[in-house]
């Protein structure tokens, strides 16, 4: 690959995360101060990408993949995304606001796929190369995260004006990125949802795993929807900036999986998953600014462990399970059970427990809260325990 074409794909990859870190983040937190939502108008809000992951497979396999090339779509869909971005701004009631954020949603989830389809296009070794470009991704998301915590704008409609502006610069760059021509084929609708991948659910171990992702989705959608309107509700200082130490950690363990993976058995990685998940709520149970900061900084921290020994081993392990045959429906698969089913049920789920527990001035109790997703993990862990059985040297 060519200086100049890993350049532009780096930068593919920065924008197109820094968009969504950038609004994503901090929506809870706009949506209590400018629309004075509630708890479930908040989760509903946040379920608009788990529709539109569950919708995305279908546009990409049926019709970007056949008609356009990847680079220019995804360029119009970043500069329509931008528009509804900025619209955002202008929307004064929940309900409204919902279908905005929902019908951006559906235009930016594809872009996902697409600036991958992107990269891959233009890689001899994709197994060595894309990581280091899709660790771009991640800087962006931190970067945004940085921005915002510094110009002190997380409560206000400028995160929406940030991302917006990212998005009509990235929508421009798409079309100068390397051409990735239309494959002029499709596999159909089956293809698209993974469902050639149901044959992995013949063995128990997968099907159990399987049912154990989606279940673990529902604790995942109370940090997406609710850490920032927590850690902002207690007052503490920059939470957007901080709650990059998430994506940090994200960074940092998912360099040991390659390691552990093989050593230590995907039953162990997932367990370690599992228990951080419930750590993580134990500390912003217990956490406060005055006397454990600390907690507050170890529930963000573990996000490295939550996300990377559950999710990316998950990945690795769905693509041992499946085979080089279906491995992509497999892959598509799993992402539609657990960001698109899952965390449908998760951010609903999230936002009536939320609201549960609000008392008097838009406060809420925060602790028997974050006890919830706590318990639910809890359950999800043992669970696993009982019913999980899988050798080593089978995934190893």
């Amino acid at each position: 690959m060519k200086a100049k074409t890993g350049s532009l794909l780096a930068s593919m990859m920065f924008f197109e995360y820094f968009i969504w870190g950038a609004w994503y983040v901090t929506m809870g937190t706009y949506m209590v101060e400018h629309l004075h939502a509630s708890g479930i108008e908040i989760g509903a809000t946040y379920s608009a990408l788990a529709i539109a992951t569950m919708i995305s497979p279908f546009f990409i396999g049926l019709i970007a993949d056949r008609f356009f090339a990847a680079q220019c779509i995804m360029g119009v869909l970043h500069l329509l995304g931008a528009l509804l971005l900025f619209l955002a701004t202008k929307i004064e009631n929940s309900n409204t606001f919902y279908w905005i954020i929902l019908v951006y949603s559906l235009l930016y989830m594809p872009t996902i796929a697409l600036s991958n389809s992107v990269a891959f296009s233009q890689m001899s070794d994709p197994g060595k190369q894309f990581p280091w470009i899709r660790v771009f991704g991640t800087l962006g998301w931190i970067v945004a995260g940085l921005l915002i915590g510094q110009m002190g704008i997380e409560k206000t409609s400028s995160t929406f004006y940030m991302a917006a502006g990212v998005s009509a610069g990235l929508g421009l760059l798409s079309f100068v990125l390397p051409n990735t021509p239309p494959k002029g084929k499709t596999a159909g609708a089956s293809a698209a949802l993974g469902t050639e991948a149901f044959v992995l659910f013949k063995e128990k171990p997968y099907l159990i795993f399987f049912i154990a992702a989606i279940l673990v989705c529902i604790p995942l959608s109370f940090y997406y929807g609710f850490a920032n309107p927590f850690l902002n509700e207690i007052h503490f200082e920059n939470a957007a900036s901080k709650m990059t130490l998430g994506q940090v950690s994200e960074a940092v363990f998912i360099l040991a999986i390659p390691f552990l993976f093989n050593r230590i058995g995907v039953k162990k990685m997932l367990l370690l998953g599992m228990t951080a998940w419930i750590l993580r709520y134990l500390c912003f149970a217990y956490g406060n600014v005055e006397t454990s900061s600390w907690m507050l900084y170890a529930g963000i921290v573990l996000h490295g462990i939550c996300y990377d020994f559950f999710f990316v081993t998950g990945y690795m392990y769905t693509e041992k399970k499946a085979g080089e045959k279906i491995k992509n429906a497999a892959q598509g698969l799993f992402t539609f059970a657990t960001y698109g089913v899952g965390m449908f049920i998760g951010t609903w789920f999230s936002g009536f427990i939320v609201d549960k527990y609000k008392v008097a001035d838009n406060t809420h109790n925060w602790q028997q809260i974050w006890y919830v997703p706590a318990v639910i993990a809890l359950g999800v862990l043992v669970y696993f325990v009982l019913f999980f059985r899988e050798k080593k040297q089978q995934v190893g």
